[in-house]
């Protein structure tokens, strides 16, 4: 697919690339025909620093070659490969061709590590220290950038170190998850809520599930309006991991706790993503990888 938005571009510069290569060649034919034999070797009458002479001797064979072979190779290079526009090239090598080949030749390579680990349960390959230290380096490369080195996650990225598991915290699940991603969406709930004092309310009342600081008049009032949020939360808000709803009865806020957080969540919604990461890693390497995070919050 091509990068550019209108035809301008690849004519534009195809024209800068081909123009730059017969400039240079121009020039050197131009410069080397312009020497006199019969003055080879004169001062041309510059003098820099005092004793810095510039003589008219023309340039050096080897040096004039090397820059036509310069051009040459340049002209064959763009002739096999991408380089003037939307041009493909003859070979038809592009980088992500390139990239593809690498990364099947790499995984042709470590299958044979994987390959014993296949076969085990997650909880055995939990059990493995040589699987653990290599999926160790899968987390460190692929996972710690959002849920931290430690795993301990950030607000916003999830805590992997605990209990409190928004899709499930099985073996088979971790796979799934690494596999396809997640899509945490929550829609702005405030319509179905009501005014303002109703939102704040049930803020209260979320607040209160988790017996965290919160009013308990308004919480007593936003009992009634939660109704709106049970659909995804349940009626006793301890939330469903069929889809991902996170319980609200834990001391666990993934996005802030307290009043003011909860009620930008109730009015704004929330779209939390986590990439797929199927098509960079095998599922050999996701079979280790969740073994390694499963770990986290059952080891003993």
């Amino acid at each position: 697919m091509s990068d550019f938005t209108s035809d301008f571009w690849p004519y534009f510069i195809s024209a800068i690339v081909i123009g730059g290569i017969v400039f240079c060649l121009t020039l050197l034919l131009a410069t080397s025909k312009s020497h006199d034999p019969a003055h080879t070797g004169e001062s041309t009458g510059h003098v820099y620093d005092e004793d810095i002479i510039e003589m008219n001797n023309p340039m050096p064979r080897w040096w004039m070659w090397m820059f036509i072979i310069t051009c040459v190779f340049g002209a064959i290079y763009l002739f096999l490969f991408p380089g003037l526009g939307t041009y493909t090239g003859k070979l038809g090598w592009t980088a992500l061709k390139q990239y593809e080949q690498e990364v099947k030749e790499t995984n042709d390579r470590i299958a044979p590590i994987y390959a014993k680990f296949t076969s085990m349960s997650g909880e055995e390959v939990a059990q493995d220290p040589k699987a653990m230290a290599i999926g160790e380096r899968l987390f460190m490369n692929n996972c710690s950038q959002c849920h931290g080195s430690d795993a301990h996650g950030s607000r916003g990225f999830p805590n992997l170190t605990d209990t409190d598991w928004l899709h499930g915290g099985a073996h088979e699940t971790i796979k799934e998850t690494i596999t396809n991603g997640r899509n945490g969406m929550m829609p702005p709930m405030a319509a179905a809520v009501g005014g303002p004092e109703d939102v704040k309310n049930v803020a209260h009342y979320v607040l209160s599930l988790s017996n965290s600081e919160h009013e308990a008049s308004r919480a007593a009032l936003g009992k009634e309006k939660f109704v709106a949020c049970a659909a995804c939360h349940g009626p006793d808000g301890k939330g469903n991991q069929a889809i991902g709803a996170p319980n609200l009865t834990d001391d666990t806020w993934l996005h802030g706790a307290g009043e003011a957080a909860i009620i930008h969540r109730i009015n704004n919604g929330l779209n939390n993503k986590m990439p797929a990461q199927g098509s960079r890693l095998t599922p050999e390497q996701i079979h280790v990888l969740a073994a390694y995070v499963w770990r986290f919050s059952n080891a003993k």
